[in-house]
């Protein structure tokens, strides 16, 4: 053969052309007995024989035709070859691997063949540094191109997975509800890596929305499960409670927060496969051949356990696979967390909010009332709005209706406060004005107290006291929206719709600015209706339309209040409210001039007896001398002396008669009696402790013309004239 290496080569390739299958076999024996890892990937050990083949060719045509190395590029099956290890997340040093090896064999199988052509030492030395340095180039050349091709794959690869865990941030948590946030995670685990994916949770994360929790920290639901292969119903209702059996492999996960990555045959199926028994997707091994399970822990505690599984799917769950389902997992369990976490304020704060409402409406003789309550239906959590009805002295009536501006347990809190503020500045009968300006340096002494930002404790408010003697009524309102006042109507006179063009102060919290008392006359039977901002402001409708609506429905009102309440909800919030609302409905009543006396009285002590016998003569005209005749006439002996001794002219006595009967005094002074303690032997200072004593309540209220003494005595039970008492309640 002569000592020409080349020569040798390029009949040595010759020969070995029509064997090249048979070398190829045998370096891809070799190649699975070393690297049986990369054979379980069904498309790579397709396309291996086929990449091992163009490199075979390749390489004895490289020597046949004795071409330049510059002129190789990497076979096509290769770069595929390359490529899909990249997509199924092998090491790169699993490639290289594969080069080494590939090319350690087929050089070792020509320097066999080489032994057997020829036994030429120095012809054998020489084919042997010429294959050694071809070998070495060949392979540096086309690893290049196959490390560029696997690069390029696993870019794209880490895009799609970067692209998934962008998908689950916005498609995980898009509500505040756990059922829904579990559902999310199952759905983007099928929708991308996983044939089935159930997410249990543990019973105390959901004891805030049971009404029974478990009494084993243990126990779990099975809250959503989602299937991409045809499986059962991919939305699944939550499943009845079961524990994994102690040292299984959920229950271990649960313990420790770590993950588990599980291959699974036929034979060796464990038996928790099977919790819950009731889901044929989910129970039994059912061809799943992979599992992952990952711990839902949120701010360091349990919350439950996602299962995502492959059946269909040949490949199994690799380390990248576990990164990827490890990451949806925490931001599923914050959102979960945090819906937990909302829910349980949002149910605390609604009722705490609720214990703070009035639990049935009174009855007032001066009005008749219906009331609605409906928190926010949006995240951001029950607001403070409240309404109050409170009984004042002379049978007056006081309506509240107000909104703390922000949400949850502080504002349900507040609005606790303010609510309980107002009743006890009503107690002492503020007007409409006054009580709204001791009402905002409550709500700056809060802002104080908690250390805030002057804005960041802020309400409106509007005070409104009807008078059913007079059919007055005095409002104010602190930044809040005014009331609708619907007129009686009859067979001649529609019922008219007004919302009155009164003055609007400043919300409570700003500080130095006045409020204002606005009055005007109701007829008996008219309609007074106050409400929150909730009730009239939506992102469909403008306020005017609104208000239009509100109208349109009052306008056609029926009798019952209770019905007008629905009417106007379902007219104006179709759905679930994006804020709270607060509606107070109340319908005016009048006493008739029958249940009401009065006597002007000049300031002189001899004034006292005719007093006393008016009293007497009143009671007797409401048939109610015999029972009440001697408190009631000692009550205006001491209040008519008072007002004598200590006020100014005019002086008027008035009775009045209702569920109770009340005698008011009142005089041209602001000086307001006080009790105290009478020594032994003082000859005054003990009319109001016997006042006290004999009647009901007593107080003062201030008015601009003086002040009223008044006190209150309960009609003993049987002893109201038949029809009286109906008249009383009624009007004429």
């Amino acid at each position: 053969m002569g000592t020409d290496a080349h020569a040798f080569l390029r009949e040595l390739a010759r020969r070995l052309q029509p064997r090249s299958d048979q070398l190829t076999e045998v370096v891809l024996q070799r190649l699975r007995s070393e690297l049986p890892e990369v054979w379980r990937y069904e498309d790579i050990a397709a396309v291996a024989p086929a990449g091992l083949s163009e490199h075979v060719d390749t390489v004895l045509d490289l020597l046949e035709r004795d071409r330049e190395l510059s002129e190789v590029t990497t076979p096509p099956a290769a770069i595929d070859f390359a490529s899909r290890l990249a997509e199924h997340g092998v090491q790169i040093s699993e490639l290289l691997r594969v080069y080494r090896l590939v090319h350690a064999g087929l050089l070792h199988l020509l320097y066999e063949e080489t032994g057997r052509l020829t036994k030429d030492p120095e012809l054998i030395n020489a084919v042997t540094v010429e294959l050694s340095a071809m070998a070495f180039e060949y392979v540096d050349r086309t690893s290049q191109q196959a490390v560029a091709a696997y690069q390029k794959a696993r870019d794209r690869w880490l895009q799609r997975r970067l692209i998934t865990i962008v998908e689950a941030g916005t498609r995980i948590g898009t509500t505040l509800d756990t059922a829904r946030t579990a559902q999310e995670l199952a759905d983007v685990g099928t929708d991308h890596f996983a044939d089935l994916v159930t997410v249990d949770l543990l019973d105390a994360a959901l004891q805030e929305e049971e009404t029974q929790p478990a009494d084993d920290p243990r126990v779990l639901h099975r809250i959503a499960q989602s299937v991409s292969d045809g499986g059962p119903d991919s939305a699944v209702a939550s499943g009845p409670r079961h524990t994994y059996p102690e040292g299984s492999e959920p229950a271990l996960v649960l313990t420790t927060g770590q993950p588990v990555r599980l291959g699974i045959t036929a034979s060796d199926a464990p038996t928790w496969l099977g919790v819950p028994a009731d889901h044929g997707g989910a129970s039994g091994a059912g061809g799943i051949h992979s599992m992952l399970l990952v711990p839902l822990w949120a701010r360091g505690n349990p919350l439950g356990l996602a299962q995502f599984c492959r059946r269909r799917t040949v490949d199994p769950f690799d380390d990248d696979d576990l990164l990827l389902a490890q990451e949806i997992s925490s931001r599923a369990a914050v959102n979960i967390d945090n819906a937990r976490r909302f829910t349980q304020e949002r149910s605390t704060a609604l009722t705490l909010q609720r214990s703070l409402l009035p639990q049935h409406a009174p009855e007032e003789s001066a009005v008749e009332t219906a009331s609605r309550y409906l928190p926010s239906g949006s995240r951001a959590g029950v607001g403070g709005d409240w309404y109050d009805v409170i009984p004042l002295s002379g049978a007056r009536v006081a309506l509240v209706v107000g909104d703390v501006v922000g949400r949850g347990l502080q504002a349900s809190a507040t609005m606790g406060r303010l609510r309980t503020a107002v009743r006890t500045l009503a107690d002492i009968d503020l007007t409409p004005d006054e009580l709204l300006t001791h009402l905002d340096d409550v709500v700056i002494r809060l802002q104080r107290a908690e250390q805030r930002g002057m804005d960041e404790i802020s309400a409106t408010c509007l005070y409104a006291v009807y008078d059913p003697v007079s059919r007055l009524c005095s409002l104010a309102s602190a930044g809040h929206v005014l009331p609708a006042v619907v007129s009686p109507g009859d067979a001649r006179a529609p019922r008219t719709v007004v919302f009155p063009k009164l003055p609007i102060g400043p919300p409570l919290g700003l500080g130095g600015l006045p409020f204002e008392t606005a009055q005007f006359e109701l007829d008996q039977d008219s309609l007074l209706v106050l409400y929150t901002d909730g009730l009239i402001e939506s992102r469909a409708r403008d306020v005017d339309a609104a208000l239009g609506v509100l109208s349109d429905v009052l306008a056609q009102a029926p009798a019952s209040l209770e019905e007008i309440c629905d009417r106007l909800l379902h007219a104006l919030l179709p759905g679930r409210p994006a804020d709270d609302v607060a509606l107070l409905v109340a319908r005016t009543r009048a006493l008739d001039t029958d249940h009401v006396a009065t006597l002007d009285l000049p300031s002189d002590p001899a004034v006292v007896s005719e007093a006393r016998t008016f009293a007497t003569e009143v009671l007797a005209v409401w048939g109610l001398e015999e029972e009440m005749a001697f408190t009631t006439e000692l009550v205006v002996s001491e209040l008519v002396t008072n007002a004598i001794r200590y006020g100014k002219s005019p002086i008027q006595l008035r009775m009045i008669l209702d569920s109770s009967v009340t005698c008011e005094v009142s005089d041209a002074s602001s000086t307001a009696p006080h009790l105290r303690r009478a020594r032994a032997f003082d000859e005054g200072g003990r009319g109001l402790l016997l006042v006290a004593q004999l009647t009901e309540r007593w107080g003062t209220r201030h008015n601009r013309e003086g002040k009223v003494i008044w006190a209150e005595q309960l009609i003993p039970r049987g002893s109201l004239p038949a029809g009286l008492g109906a008249a009383a309640r009624n009007g004429p």
